[in-house]
């Protein structure tokens, strides 16, 4: 699948198309809107170590860091929690091969808490922002440093199971710490920020009244002008329904680039971002009102369709007669995409 990586010359981001092998994982260049044959490049996983999650890069906080025996560091970016947590667990099974009880444990690790499928991450945040019953703000002092708007750990703890989240603190710890992972609270102070170290995943969220946490947007100043307020509040408040790398073909050059599609309902709207940029704003996006979405043949290159592109085609036009061409990566990826628009629209 598809995957942001970081140059190791130029610091950049690229994204790739990897392959997981047994004892090695490649990544080849898309040109064209196409895989070219050969890998750009590999890391090898004997004596790799992983990291899982990794949070050495604050606006990008769903990383995988793998470094090699011979300390090359290699930073891969994913989509959401769910895919970064599938790719660490099967590179992890490939690092480990020869010991499958290390595997099973791993397993069992990653399957021991689950979030109710009427629960999103994003709804908790709504109401931990609520004015009245959401989590109650302070002011503390950390280490001489003084903090506004923070909360603490075990204060967290407490609200996620009165608003009946999670029924005992281990799951509201695991559930905490998701938050954390998805960059919607930060730890700030000595104690919490030092626990985000640790090795062990139930250890680095602190069910603890001295450790101090805060909203992650919290401690960045809000440049945005008007207009890119309303486009926020408008568009960008929906629920998330579905989201993705894909290839796009561009409206005017017409070239194919790989974007991260965020599907929201309520309102209804399909945005893309650019993967590499550091910044987490779309680079374009519509409303699904009205649209009409369809798979493309796979024979032959359909009209409006430019280069020489590996198929799983579909099309969205929108209700001004927009039309986008979008390729997926498998034919099973192309009918889920398409299930998920449709009744949106």
């Amino acid at each position: 699948g598809f995957l942001p990586l970081q140059g190791h010359v130029v610091r950049n981001w690229k994204v790739r198309w990897f392959v997981l092998l047994q004892d090695k994982l490649l990544y080849y260049k898309i040109e064209g809107g196409k895989k070219e044959p050969s890998p750009k490049g590999r890391i090898l996983l004997d004596g790799c170590t992983i990291t899982c999650p990794c949070l050495e890069y604050e606006n990008r906080p769903l990383l995988i860091k793998l470094k090699t025996k011979t300390n090359t560091d290699y930073f891969l970016e994913c989509c959401s929690r769910e895919e970064r947590d599938s790719w660490a667990l099967d590179i992890t099974g490939a690092i480990h091969a020869g010991h499958p009880v290390q595997v099973q444990e791993l397993h069992r690790m990653k399957n021991s808490f689950k979030l109710l499928e009427n629960i999103s991450l994003h709804n908790i945040v709504e109401r931990m922002y609520d004015s009245s019953t959401g989590i109650k703000l302070t002011r503390n002092l950390d280490q001489g440093n003084r903090y506004k708007e923070t909360f603490t750990g075990s204060a967290l703890v407490d609200w996620l199971i009165s608003n009946s989240f999670a029924v005992s603190r281990f799951e509201a710890v695991t559930l905490a710490s998701m938050l954390m992972d998805e960059n919607f609270i930060r730890p700030v102070g000595v104690r919490s920020t030092e626990a985000t170290r640790s090795s062990d995943p139930s250890e680095k969220f602190l069910d603890d009244s001295t450790a101090l946490y805060m909203f992650a947007e919290s401690s960045k100043k809000n440049t945005s002008s008007k207009e890119e307020v309303h486009f926020n509040i408008s568009e960008l408040s929906g629920t998330i329904v579905k989201q993705g790398f894909l290839v796009k073909q561009g409206h005017k050059r017409k070239n194919w680039k790989v974007r991260k599609f965020v599907l929201r309902a309520d309102p209804a709207f399909l945005h893309y971002y650019d993967p590499t940029k550091e910044d987490n704003k779309p680079v374009g996006g519509f409303s699904l009102r009205g649209c009409l979405v369809s798979a493309l043949e796979d024979n032959g290159v359909p009209a409006g369709v430019k280069g020489n592109v590996q198929g799983n085609l579909f099309k969205i036009i929108t209700k001004n007669d927009i039309h986008y061409y979008i390729q997926a990566s498998s034919k099973a990826e192309r009918v889920q995409w398409i299930e998920a628009i449709k009744p949106l629209t």
